[in-house]
């Protein structure tokens, strides 16, 4: 009998994925309420010189990650939780949250911030995302940079109920099989998703307890799929017992039937058909060979991938203004 199970591995910290993904980070950072900076309203863990659940990454007032370059792949992040401030060299800036994605294509150079502003000051503000790096295509890595928003009211999401509950199905990029209504918004143009013969998508599936859901096969031609299941107990794969925090991948040419144990579970799916290219990765650059990565860094110190027009390298955008993108 022919496995619907091809590896099983335990997540580590980055999550560890297949081509054409590069590494994917969940974070989940518990922070306080906060401060008229929009930073935590208790002292830093360095600071308090105790553990705590939160992390302020390279941010000094405001937690994130100040300005850095990327070039050669892209990022894309789901914000599940919490609030994302957005700025970069192209003058996008954007403020996003609650199921919101950002793509951003950095192609031949970008410069950008990510820092998660504290809006709530009399309450806990739980920061949950995914950043998922995608890989390019050596044709495509010098492509001019490009930041789009998926806004969570128009990324589909799917319902399966069966006798003993319900999954529902994000679809982020790609519809399984089988099911009808709204497509996702359209990838940028120069992405690898974007490619007819990719058969990439992303999908979160959230499984109430005991639910069952076939998983459908897909039909691109040297497909690779993975499943993260980052939430939950136990589940059953093909009739295969799996434990939660482990990366799964699995034959993606089959139905493979889904059965949940006894908690709501949380699953995310990366697949895509492999680019099949050397990948050399040094820090924020990803490229086909280390001529091409020295010629990355000697380009950023030359033009820092364009201009900088922010205030500072940590901008966030005050605590009034709701949910919006601009260039």
């Amino acid at each position: 009998m022919t496995r619907s199970i091809i590896n099983v591995a335990r997540l580590g910290t980055p999550w560890q994925t297949i081509d054409p993904f590069l590494v994917c980070a969940h974070h989940v950072d518990h922070y306080p309420a906060g401060n008229a900076s929009l930073g935590p309203d208790v002292p830093s863990p360095a600071v308090a010189g105790v553990e705590q659940d939160w992390r302020m990454y390279f941010g000094q007032t405001v937690p994130g990650f100040p300005a850095h370059p990327h070039r050669g792949f892209e990022t894309i992040t789901i914000v599940r939780q919490g609030i994302v401030d957005h700025a970069d060299s192209l003058g996008a800036r954007a403020r996003f949250g609650a199921g919101d994605v950002q793509w951003l294509t950095a192609g031949r150079g970008i410069v950008h911030s990510e820092m998660f502003p504290l809006l709530e000051p009399n309450k806990p503000n739980t920061l949950e995302l995914f950043q998922i790096w995608l890989n390019l295509p050596a044709r495509d890595k010098m492509v001019d940079p490009n930041f789009t928003m998926f806004w969570a009211e128009d990324i589909p999401r799917h319902i399966a109920a069966d006798a003993e509950g319900g999954v529902e199905v994000t679809c982020i990029v790609g519809v399984p099989n089988g099911i009808d209504g709204q497509s996702p918004p359209p990838p940028p143009p120069k992405s690898w998703a974007a490619d007819p013969h990719s058969d990439l998508a992303i999908w979160t599936l959230k499984l109430a307890p005991e639910a069952k859901w076939t998983l459908p096969p897909t039909f691109g031609s040297n497909t690779r799929r993975q499943l993260f299941f980052f939430k939950g107990s136990t589940m059953t794969l093909g009739g295969e017992h799996v434990e939660a925090r482990s990366a799964i991948e699995v034959d993606c040419t089959r139905p493979i039937e889904l059965t949940n144990g006894s908690v709501e579970a949380e699953i995310l799916l990366l697949q895509g058909r492999p680019i099949n290219e050397p990948i050399i990765q040094h820090g924020p650059f990803v490229m086909n060979s280390l001529d091409e990565v020295r010629r990355a860094y000697a380009d950023y110190r030359d033009t820092r991938f364009g201009h900088w027009t922010w205030p500072t390298n940590d901008p966030d955008h005050g605590s009034v203004r709701g949910r919006f993108a601009s260039r």
